[in-house]
């Protein structure tokens, strides 16, 4: 009960720093409720999961204080095939509330150390879509979707909370309003092929701009305007006895070019490509080490980082007599584009640290203490590092057999 009152607390020490607060992070990834039915089950699933989180900003950035941040997660699954005999057909409704509070203004950092953040408080429809299997290696899924539920995204790095541990920075930033991401998503095709053990190939096409800017409230779907669209393809491949992704994604619409509008000019080009891995280092009994490592580019013409890298451990069932339990340390780091420096002034990165620890309390229940240290928030020469403290909880309840 300390920690808690310890980081709100927070909110009453003076500012560290005079500078404005900023509008908040990109668009980044967040915790994606599971999607996987469990064919034991009944063929209708309702799971609701509330996560809250208190996070301080206890030294550095733009000011100190303290902010709650919460996320409602409200997950429908149907099993069409057991419902209505429709071969290989399920079908997922995803809804989202979010209070809108934001750490990052405090903090001033654009990766996001808590992905949960919106920035905005809306109660919106997240995902809905139809996914139809096609044999037994192929499938296709329409609707509304999140882009990082299945791209760039891997188990051993769900542990921590920092967002740019899900969907790499490089595409998480781009975009006029993100890619089709948290908190918004935008109509897409996707198809997924598995084409031998081990090998997955996925590719997706999809409305370029999720949502709509203006109304960052509303659940919208808008299309063309100059919209255009956002193509991604990741290759999914065995490498021992882990795993490795290599990805590439580019938008057709045309970007302003990364000059602060100095050229007030627009060009083509908006891509990227990423690599992936994830590999198990140790295991003996219910012991396990798991390590990953990202990196990614994005064009530094349209792009305020036009490279990332991330890395991290996660050990499980470490803590004698609580096997479930997981900890570890992660480090994303996004290097600023030449052009952006040029226009702005900016230092040459951000680095964000962030050490975690996630705690079984019972079904369904969970709490998770962090500590971050971000060097360099935004890539802004004035804004001091910053050292955060937060605490989360999650409680999760499923309805099954309906």
């Amino acid at each position: 009960m300390l920690a808690p009152a310890a980081l709100l607390a927070l909110a009453a020490v003076p500012a560290a720093a005079t500078h404005p607060e900023r509008a908040g992070p990109a668009p980044h990834s967040h915790i994606h409720a599971a999607e996987e039915m469990d064919e034991d089950q009944g063929p209708l699933l309702l799971r609701l999961t509330y996560t809250g989180e208190v996070m301080g900003n206890a030294a550095g950035g733009i000011r100190r204080g303290a902010r709650y941040l919460d996320n409602l997660d409200i997950l429908f699954e149907a099993d069409m095939e057991r419902i209505a005999g429709w071969g290989g057909a399920q079908i997922h409704v995803y809804g989202l509330y979010n209070n809108g509070r934001s750490i990052s203004r405090l903090a001033g950092d654009t990766q996001a150390v808590s992905n949960i953040e919106t920035g905005v408080s809306a109660l919106r429809l997240y995902e809905a879509w139809i996914d139809q299997k096609i044999g037994q290696h192929v499938s296709l899924r329409v609707g509304l979707y999140d882009l990082n539920s299945e791209f760039d995204s891997i188990e051993a790095a769900d542990l921590f909370v920092g967002s740019a541990h899900g969907m790499g920075t490089d595409i998480a930033q781009s975009g006029r309003n993100g890619p089709s991401i948290f908190p918004s998503t935008s109509l897409a095709a996707r198809l997924h092929v598995a084409p031998a053990p081990g090998w997955v190939l996925r590719a997706a096409l999809l409305d370029g701009v999720p949502g709509d800017p203006d109304h960052p409230r509303r659940t919208a779907i808008r299309l063309g305007g100059g919209d255009g669209a956002l193509m991604i393809g990741e290759v999914q491949a065995p490498l021992g006895e882990g795993k490795l992704w290599l990805g590439h994604w580019r938008y057709t619409a045309r970007f302003d070019l990364g000059d602060g509008g100095i050229g007030n000019s627009k060009g083509k080009g908006n891509a990227g490509s990423y690599i992936r891995g994830a590999f198990p280092l140790a295991a003996r009994d219910d012991r396990r080490l798991d390590g990953f490592l990202r990196l990614g580019t994005a064009s530094g013409r349209f792009n305020m980082f036009d490279r990332f890298a991330s890395i991290g451990l996660k050990f499980s069932g470490w803590v004698p007599g609580r096997d479930k339990d997981e900890f570890g340390f992660a480090l994303a780091a996004a290097f600023t584009a030449d052009s952006h420096r040029s226009a702005t002034g900016a230092g040459p990165s951000e680095l964000a640290i962030e050490a975690s620890y996630r705690a079984r309390l019972g079904d369904g229940l969970w709490v998770q203490p962090s500590l971050h240290y971000v060097r360099n928030p935004s890539a802004d020469r004035a804004i001091a590092d910053a050292l955060l403290l937060g605490l989360r909880f999650e409680a999760s309840h499923s309805l099954f057999g309906l």
